[in-house]
């Protein structure tokens, strides 16, 4: 029997667990976040293609998974393939599979992802790295519902939802004839864009506690908080690696911190000399209340909501703490 691919659905975890799981990693706090999973959410309930946009390490993959996960198949495989990570010749057989002699070396039949996802979801990752021959197929497939196995001759029916997603603006791709136009249309039924860190300010302080918390774990390290100082120059700071380059920063902090003690705070000195740089600007600092709010979110987020041990983090009293969460809508 062909090996199943490791990223497949697990089904030991419920999906509705599964959907929950990706809203927290993703940390919809910012309109624009809460938006976005609101209409992720309209999305999943159609078995429509979807074509996400964002910049690397902005969470596609995620914002694809919950799609999976709160669709009309959750209990079916989702399989992933990224298109930028291998060869043509490689990438064909591994999303549409080859028969036995196929090609030289084709010892055994072999399923590609596209049938391996069954009436689950196909997630192409990078789909703008397909050669113009690949996009060819691909569109065929989308069309027709079905494919052919390499060296096969009957044709396979296709019932997976499929979910694009890509860091290029494919309608500029097309402009430059490397990304087929055909394609794009079919593909691009429901597009969703995903914003940069930047833009989603209102995320950093929930992603940054959970990361901490996360990593902590992981490097059997005591859990530290961010201190205000701190998080303004997070918000402050533009984050070209997205998401990706917060948890390295924070992972990098957390490791150079050998002498902080649990419940310690990670201030604006601990941070990498171009991250404090960013939060010269005026312009760019956040207000008081904006800073309270976050700060308050961030120890409530660690403490798994129980309001007395944040209240105690926080040094104030517990009607202090319940009357701010009422004020920021906590």
């Amino acid at each position: 029997m062909p090996r199943k691919p490791s990223n497949s659905t697990a089904t030991a975890t419920a999906p509705q667990q599964l959907a929950a799981a990706a809203i927290a990693a993703y940390a919809a706090a910012d309109p624009t976040s809460l938006r976005l999973i609101e209409s992720a959410k309209k999305v999943a309930a159609a078995a429509s293609t979807v074509l996400i946009h964002g910049e690397s390490g902005t969470g596609k993959d995620l914002i694809a998974s919950l799609i999976h996960y709160l669709g009309p198949s959750p209990e079916h495989p989702l399989v992933k393939i990224d298109c930028a990570s291998l060869p043509h010749e490689l990438l064909e057989s591994e999303l549409f599979g080859f028969e036995r002699g196929a090609f030289t070396g084709a010892n055994q039949m072999k399923r590609g992802r596209l049938e391996l996802a069954g009436n689950g979801t196909l997630v192409l990752d990078e789909i703008s790295a397909l050669s113009l021959a690949m996009q060819a197929k691909l569109l065929r497939v989308i069309e027709e519902r079905r494919f052919d196995r390499l060296g096969g001759t009957r044709p396979i029916v296709v019932s997976a939802r499929i979910i694009a997603l890509t860091n290029v603006n494919l309608a500029d791709a097309v402009a430059r004839r490397t990304f087929r136009e055909d394609l794009y249309y079919r593909l691009n039924v429901v597009p969703l864009e995903l914003l940069p860190l930047r833009e989603r300010t209102a995320d950093i302080p929930v992603i940054a506690a959970r990361l901490l918390t996360l990593l902590a774990e992981q490097h059997r390290r005591p859990h530290l908080h961010l201190a205000p100082d701190a998080l303004a120059a997070l918000r402050s700071y533009a984050f070209p690696g997205n998401v990706r380059e917060l948890r390295n920063l924070l992972e990098r902090t957390l490791i150079n911190a050998p002498t902080l003690a649990n419940d310690s705070f990670v201030t604006l000195g601990d941070l990498p000399v171009h991250v404090r740089s960013s939060s010269g600007g005026a312009k760019s600092k956040p207000s008081l209340e904006q800073l309270e709010r976050a700060y308050i979110a961030e120890i409530l987020d660690y403490t798994r909501g129980k309001k007395t041990k944040a209240a105690e983090i926080l040094g104030i009293s517990r009607k202090t703490l319940l009357e701010k969460r009422k004020k920021y809508q906590l």
